[in-house]
Parts: C-alpha cells; sequence; structure tokens
C-alpha cells in the first residue's frame, strides 16, 4: 500500500510531525510511505472561478503551483493522511489553502454523477492541540467530515493527541495514538 501524509504544520519537528513520524515508522516497514510537508511546497488559495469542474478526469485548476503536483501525489496514492496541529479550532493556516482547493478533485457534486478522483482512498485526520478534544476539536473533526464526504473517501477516522505541549513530553500517548492510526488506514 502506498501511504502519502500531508503535514500542515509549520514545524517541521513540532509535535504533529513527531506523531506523524511515529506512525509512518509503524507502518513503513510493510507500505510505502510518502510525506509531504506543506510548507515546503506553494499552494496558492482557490479563486473560486470553478474552471476546475470543467475537467472531470483530471484536476483542471487554472493555478499551476504545487496544488497539482500534491493532487497527483493524492490520486496514486492508496490512502491519505493529512496531519495539522489545532489552530484557532481548525486546520493551520499552512495546509487550508490546499484544502480549500480540494475543489479541483470533485465532479458534479449535488448530482446522482457526484463523483472524486479520490473516491474511496481511506483517509484520517491527525490532530495535536495543547488543550482538550471536547469543546476545542469539534470544529476540525466536522471540517473533516465535510471534506471526507465532499470527496467520498473513505474516513478511518479522528486521531487527536490532547494536552500535547513539546515534541519530548509526546510519550506512550502519542506512540498509542499513532499504533491506532495505522491500525485504521492499513486495515
Amino acid at each position: 500500500m502506498k501511504i502519502l501524509t500531508i503535514l500542515g504544520s509549520p514545524k517541521k519537528s513540532g509535535n504533529t510531525a513527531t506523531v506523524l513520524s511515529m506512525f509512518e515508522e509503524k507502518v513503513g516497514t510493510d507500505h510505502e510511505v510518502e510525506r509531504i510537508h506543506i510548507t515546503g511546497y506553494k499552494v496558492g488559495g482557490c479563486l473560486g472561478c470553478m474552471k476546475c469542474h470543467e475537467k472531470k478526469d483530471e484536476p483542471g485548476c487554472v493555478q499551476k503551483d504545487d496544488a497539482l503536483t500534491i493532487f497527483d501525489k493524492m490520486i496514486k496514492a492508496d490512502a491519505i493522511v493529512y496531519a495539522s496541529p489545532l489552530y484557532c479550532w481548525s486546520f493551520s493556516s499552512q495546509i487550508k489553502p490546499l484544502i480549500d482547493r480540494h475543489v479541483c478533485l470533485v465532479s458534479d457534486y449535488g448530482t446522482p454523477e457526484h463523483d472524486s478522483l479520490i473516491s474511496g482512498k481511506p483517509v484520517a485526520l491527525l490532530v495535536t492541540c495543547a488543550g482538550p478534544i471536547e469543546e476545542n476539536c469539534d470544529a476540525i473533526q466536522g471540517i473533516f467530515a465535510g471534506i471526507t464526504a465532499y470527496e467520498k473517501v473513505a474516513s478511518k477516522g479522528n486521531f487527536i493527541l490532547p494536552f500535547c505541549t513539546t515534541p519530548d513530553a509526546i510519550g506512550d500517548e502519542g506512540a498509542e495514538l499513532a499504533a491506532n492510526l495505522a491500525k485504521a488506514i492499513t486495515g
């Protein structure tokens, strides 16, 4: 299985990257894993022009930036893990432009022909946050549920590590979360 992970943190070695690395190490022995660290790519925000909907067999975005490269990797992957720290109850600003551009992957929304270029793929959400899950991570989970329904993918769950303050303090809870994510995405 080819697993694509998308790290939406501005930090290469922060909390989210640390837990994502635990997951990647867990699945990397039996599966091919590729990480995209979003800060290494140039992805502009969606223009809302809807030109992408003129093509159904490819992401027809008029912007010729790195989002198209990422979409190609997503299409070729067997599974996708989105990883983001919790910023203002949602995704980080670094990954948000890519998420907005996912409109390029979907065709005929709201009709019986509704489809996606990544339809059926297993996907999961990994989040690290400094506070609790309850009354803190509701928005990001709701947004992710909307994304998965819109893209017609197979959500394997939301994996959230609360009270995450520094990478060296992640410990057994992070390892257990990464192991559960590995089971969900590969099982």
